[in-house]
């Protein structure tokens, strides 16, 4: 039985792939600001496990402070990109809940948080991260591209019992919307909340704000070491 999709908001409308046999595990990954869940759906299709189902949820659309206002497809409001800009914190919180449904909807269909994995792109690896450590359960594992840490005055207090879940996080150095010393400023901050040795940083010298092959070739590395056939 499938169970009721209706019950979690953004899981009737995302787009999932299932996997090509039994499936135990299962990833979720989130787009970035303005974008949809079918790019990366297709690009995780690539690196896709046999046995892992992808869910690519769409964020809805909201005005944006940064942009002018101006609506469009986000998880939360940015207010602006710098470390210290204002933060959206009741409408980060909220999407983390969101986020959470579609982890608990998995867990009832019979897949094990520490079989679940999070993962992101700029925005949506934003929500990933801040998610994770804020989930009762402990995940298999966060992939978080190109991205920051919400709340980041919050932790590690906020941190549960995610001590243990490794992170891998990418970032291009050549990135002009969310500059490389936010990886590397997150990557300090997730090593002081959570053991040091789970944190995996990954940057890549000509990439901007996107993906490339090698990261991509990271990601599925990851998956295959934190969700193996079982």
């Amino acid at each position: 039985m499938c169970g009721n999709n209706m019950s979690v908001p953004l899981l009737a409308e995302a787009v999932t792939v299932s996997g090509k046999e039994k499936e135990t595990a299962a990833v979720i990954f989130l787009h970035g600001l303005g974008d949809s869940g079918h790019g990366w759906a297709q690009g995780l299709m690539e690196i896709q496990l046999p046995y892992v189902k992808i869910i690519c949820p769409h964020a809805l659309p909201m005005p944006v402070t940064l942009n002018m206002g101006a609506r469009m497809p986000a998880w939360f409001d940015l207010m602006g990109l710098s470390l210290h800009s204002q933060e959206d914190e009741v409408g980060i919180k909220k999407a983390a809940d969101n986020i959470k449904a579609i982890i608990d909807h998995e867990v009832k269909n019979g897949i094990p948080p520490n079989r679940i994995m999070l993962g992101g792109f700029s925005q949506g690896g934003a929500l990933s991260l801040y998610t994770a450590l804020t989930c009762e359960h402990q995940l298999a594992g966060v992939v978080a591209l190109s991205c920051w840490l919400p709340l980041h005055q919050t932790f590690p207090s906020a941190s549960s019992g995610n001590k243990n879940t490794p992170i891998l996080q990418c970032h291009g150095e050549m990135d002009p919307l969310v500059p490389p010393h936010f990886g590397h400023a997150t990557s300090q901050k997730l090593k002081a909340i959570i053991d040091p040795a789970m944190v995996t940083f990954k940057t890549y010298p000509d990439m901007l704000h996107c993906s490339c092959p090698q990261e991509m070739a990271a990601v599925k590395e990851f998956m295959e070491k934190c969700l193996p056939r079982i």
